[in-house]
């Protein structure tokens, strides 16, 4: 048996990520609004649910994390780059982004759980300069890319697609030179898989990524456009109380 917790509909408050279960699984309910979508990032939480189901909140442990500057590039990647096959854009096509990213097909998963509601969510968080897309193109068309969120120093990555070899990698390669460039210190990649770990990805304890972001995520905040270098420095309020009573209820793993 484990404790899920169930969310307030009056605040935009979670309890601690340690008390997800085994799954990682922390609370349900709530709703995608921005406050919301920063809180939970900013405590090392992100949505991830199916059409069938409530909006679940995750924490997963161990965390797959990058830290700028340790990107591994191949050689195959590094020959791409140098023939500069694609043209790369920054925050030009956010929407178009996220909906081939919810459109590719994931090994071992059904459907998707980028639902309609959470487009509209992260793009609402686009417009309002805390999420960002890295786009790449070739002879004009979309055909790789990724978005995430950004808070302080840290870079939370929610997917990619390519429909070209190596443009999914392209787009990463200029995140992480913009990262770089701009003093981050920490890219979020949530779980383990084949492709992040070939870049340089590696899993440490939940405890040491909170234990990270505790400080990170309160450095200034790069919020506006990065493609067009519209952006200004913001400090985010984002503390929670220390105390918060949940509705729990205990439930099988």
């Amino acid at each position: 048996m484990s404790i899920l917790y169930q969310l307030n509909d009056d605040d935009c408050y979670f309890p601690p990520a340690d008390r997800a279960n085994s799954d990682g699984l922390v609370a349900f309910g709530g709703d995608l609004s921005p406050q919301r979508l920063i809180v939970a990032y900013a405590n090392g939480i992100f949505p991830w649910y199916s059409e069938d189901e409530p909006l679940l909140w995750w924490s997963l442990d161990p965390r797959l994390i990058i830290r700028p500057g340790e990107m591994k590039v191949s050689k195959s990647l590094r020959h791409t780059l140098k023939k500069g096959k694609f043209e790369v854009k920054i925050d030009t096509n956010f929407r178009e982004v996220m909906l081939h990213c919810a459109k590719t097909p994931r090994p071992d998963q059904d459907g998707t759980w980028i639902q309609d509601e959470m487009v509209d969510a992260y793009s609402h968080l686009h417009e309002l300069g805390f999420a960002h897309s890295f786009e790449t193109y070739l002879d004009g068309k979309l055909v790789g890319g990724l978005y995430g969120i950004s808070l302080g120093q840290v870079f939370f990555g929610e997917s990619m697609f390519h429909t070209v070899t190596d443009a999914s990698k392209v787009a990463f390669w200029h995140l992480h030179r913009f990262l770089v460039e701009n003093n981050f210190k920490l890219i979020d990649c949530q779980q383990e898989t084949n492709h992040l770990m070939s870049l340089g990805a590696y899993a440490i304890p939940r405890s040491q990524f909170i234990n990270e972001l505790q400080s990170l995520v309160y450095e200034p905040t790069l919020v506006g456009n990065w493609g067009s270098g519209q952006w200004e420095e913001m400090i985010l309020n984002i503390h929670q109380p220390e105390k918060v009573h949940f509705r729990s209820y205990e439930v099988d793993n």
